[in-house]
C-alpha cells in the first residue's frame, strides 16, 4: 500500500493558509458547489483550508497563437489571486538557468509557490530505446524541477497509441485496445520498471512524483495504485485529477486520496471540449477530509468560456468549496 507518511514529503511545498475572497460564489454549469460543511476538528493550528493554485494550462487559450509564457502567467495568476502556480513544461518557451532565475525572482515577489510541474512521458511500448528515452526525459523533467525549487511534478503511465487521434480516444472514454500481440500485464511491467528507476533519481534531488490518473494504464484509480504499489516508494505517489475519471468517480476519488500528493480541479465554465463533468466540489472536499490532505488543489480550467472571466469564476467556486 501507498506509504502513510507521504504527507511529510509536502511539508516545504504549501503556502501559507488562504483567506477567502469575498466573492459571491458564481454557479457553474457543470458543478455543483455548496460550500462544504465543518470537516472534523482544525484546531491545534492547522489551517482551515487548501491552498489554491492555478496550472499554467489554464491560460493556454488566453491569446490566439503561441500559448502564453510562464512569466505572463505568473503575472495573471497574482492579480488573479492564487496562492502558487503550476508549470505546464510543454509550454515552457526557455528552460536556460538565467530564464528559471527570472520565473522563481518573479513568482517569489508575487508572493506565489511554484508549486508543482505537469510533465509528459509514457512507458507502454515494447520498445526498449523508446522506454528509455523517456526515463532520460523524465529525469530531466526532475532536474528542471529541481532547479526551480518545485516540490512534485505530474507524471504519467503513457498509453498503447492505437488510437487514431486524441478525438477518437475521447469518445471512446479514454479507452483503447492494446499493441497486437501484447497485454496491458506486460505494459504495467514497462511502468512499474520505469518508476522504480525513476525513483531513485526522484529521492536524490528531493522531487516527489505524482502519477496521475490521466488516460492508457493509468486511466483508473486501480492502475494508478497498481503502479504505485509496486514501486513502494514514498517518491511516487499519486495526482488526483478531478475531471479524468469518466466512471464512479467519486468511488474513485475515495480510492486514489490517500496517496495524493497533488489534486488537479476542473471547471467547465461555458462548456467542456471534449465532454464535462458534473463535479460536486463538497464531495471532493469531504474525501479529502477525510485523509487529511493539506496540500495544494490546482486549478485546471477546460471550458470555453472566456478565461478572462472564467478563471477567476473558478477561482471563487474552489476558496468556497475548500474553506472549512
Amino acid at each position: 500500500m501507498p506509504n502513510p507518511d507521504r504527507r511529510s514529503f509536502l511539508a516545504g511545498s504549501a503556502a501559507a493558509a488562504a483567506t477567502a475572497l469575498g466573492v459571491p460564489l458564481a454557479r457553474a454549469k457543470t458543478a455543483s458547489t455548496p460550500a462544504c460543511k465543518q470537516a472534523g476538528d482544525r484546531s491545534g493550528g492547522a489551517r482551515a483550508s487548501n491552498p489554491i493554485a492555478v496550472s499554467t494550462y489554464s491560460f493556454w487559450r488566453f491569446a490566439e497563437g503561441t500559448p502564453p509564457g510562464m512569466d505572463f502567467c505568473i503575472r495573471q495568476a497574482s492579480e488573479m489571486g492564487f496562492d502558487g502556480v503550476e508549470l505546464l513544461e510543454v509550454q515552457m518557451q526557455r528552460k536556460d538557468r538565467q530564464y528559471l532565475n527570472v520565473l522563481k525572482r518573479q513568482a517569489m515577489v508575487a508572493g506565489l509557490d511554484l508549486c508543482g510541474m505537469s510533465t509528459h512521458q509514457g512507458f507502454v511500448s515494447p520498445d526498449r530505446a523508446y522506454r528509455r528515452a523517456n526515463i532520460e526525459r523524465t529525469t530531466a523533467s526532475l532536474e528542471l524541477a529541481y532547479a526551480l525549487g518545485i516540490p512534485t511534478i505530474r507524471v504519467n503511465t503513457g498509453r498503447w497509441g492505437t488510437s487514431g487521434s486524441f478525438d477518437e480516444l475521447m469518445e471512446n472514454k479514454g479507452i483503447e485496445p492494446t499493441l497486437e500481440g501484447y497485454t496491458d500485464d506486460q505494459g504495467f511491467a514497462w511502468v512499474i520498471d520505469a518508476y522504480g528507476e525513476l525513483a531513485r533519481v526522484a529521492e536524490k534531488l528531493g522531487i516527489v512524483m505524482g502519477l496521475e490518473n490521466h488516460w492508457g494504464l493509468g486511466r483508473t484509480a486501480e492502475g494508478v495504485l497498481r503502479v504505485i504499489e509496486a514501486v513502494d516508494s514514498p517518491w511516487l505517489q499519486a495526482t488526483l485529477d478531478t475531471g479524468n475519471f469518466l466512471e464512479d468517480q467519486y468511488a474513485q476519488y475515495r480510492r486514489l486520496a490517500a496517496a495524493a500528493v497533488f489534486v488537479q480541479a476542473k471547471t467547465y465554465f461555458g462548456g467542456g471540449v471534449w465532454y464535462e463533468l458534473d463535479i460536486d466540489y463538497a464531495r471532493v472536499v469531504q474525501t479529502l477530509r477525510e485523509v487529511d490532505y493539506r496540500g495544494y488543489v490546482s486549478l485546471e480550467f477546460e471550458g470555453q468560456e472566456d478565461v478572462r472571466t472564467a478563471v477567476p469564476k473558478s477561482l471563487a467556486l474552489l476558496r468556497e468549496a475548500f474553506s472549512a
